[in-house]
């Protein structure tokens, strides 16, 4: 299960009413600086997506990213650093500064264990 802040969820209806767009869909694929990363779009939900709504807005999970994306947190930022949404992620070990590309826990603790 994911959660959505209130902020991201007064923007993600904001958006709608402004584009039509049903939700944000997220999803994880290979790439970026730390090995995963990120991928976003305003659409609606797909056939086997994981869905979560927070006072009517719509976050979507791409079901071949449920597990990277369990317990992750969707906020959305306006800020002199950026403005978006962002992923506060338990399941990654560490974030590059961009914020959009992550290591999962699972891959730094592999390789602790082979340089210990």
């Amino acid at each position: 299960m994911i959660h959505i802040t209130e902020q991201a969820a007064t923007h993600l209806r904001d958006l709608a009413a402004e584009n039509g767009t049903p939700g944000l869909r997220l999803a994880v694929e290979k790439g970026g600086c730390a090995g995963l990363q990120y991928a976003m779009g305003l659409e609606g939900p797909r056939e086997g997506d994981e869905v979560t709504v927070r006072d009517g807005a719509v976050v979507a999970v791409d079901p071949g990213s449920i597990a990277q994306l369990q317990g992750c947190t969707v906020d959305y930022v306006d800020g002199l650093t950026g403005t978006g949404f962002r992923i506060l992620n338990p399941q990654a070990s560490r974030s590059c500064g961009c914020g959009t590309s992550f290591e999962p826990l699972q891959n730094a603790e592999a390789q602790e264990k082979t340089h210990s």
